[in-house]
């Protein structure tokens, strides 16, 4: 696996998206790991975009659970009819949220957070598995830009929630 991505710098989020998609793709399809590749794509996309937080919650036992994340601490668990990302993944799309503060129930992990997109992530049989949540801390931060860009992201994490992968993500060492 590359150690490092490459992206073109100050560059459009549009042409951001277009550069590190294939890569994470790269990187997916060499690892098997689920949490290996949830921890690489938050990663990226910190990195790449520069957001505030950028995390994965995923599905547990009738609520979301906190996943690999990039950012200051977060919420552990959400119950799936709260906040955006339980809005989001009940209502299985993407959520755009321009002032978290204007957002009913929305749950305030963060102060700094601003502004927030949430994207719900399928199996590759189209199940519902998580979501991919990621914060602002500037208002009305993200546009259609960043949900094309994120849902396909999240398209190409599919391969990432095939049941073999899930599995060694679940063993104990």
């Amino acid at each position: 696996m590359a150690e490092n991505i490459s992206f073109t710098r100050d560059a459009s989020r549009a042409t951001i998206y277009s550069e590190i998609a294939p890569q994470i793709s790269a990187i997916i399809d060499g690892e098997p790991d689920l949490i290996a590749n949830l921890a690489n794509t938050a990663a990226i996309l910190k990195q790449a975009l520069n957001f505030y937080w950028v995390g994965f919650y995923l599905a547990r036992d009738g609520e979301l659970v906190l996943g690999p994340f990039q950012g200051p601490l977060a919420c552990t668990r959400i119950a799936f009819d709260r906040g955006v990302c339980g809005h989001c993944y009940t209502g299985k799309k993407t959520v755009i949220v321009p002032d978290v503060n204007e957002f009913p129930g929305h749950i305030a992990c963060s102060t700094q957070s601003k502004s927030e997109i949430v994207v719900p992530l399928f199996d590759p049989d189209g199940r519902i598995v998580g979501v991919l949540d990621v914060d602002s801390d500037r208002l009305d931060d993200f546009n259609e830009t960043d949900k094309t860009g994120l849902e396909e992201i999240a398209r190409r994490l599919a391969v990432a929630f095939l049941p073999d992968r899930v599995e060694i993500a679940g063993r104990a060492g």
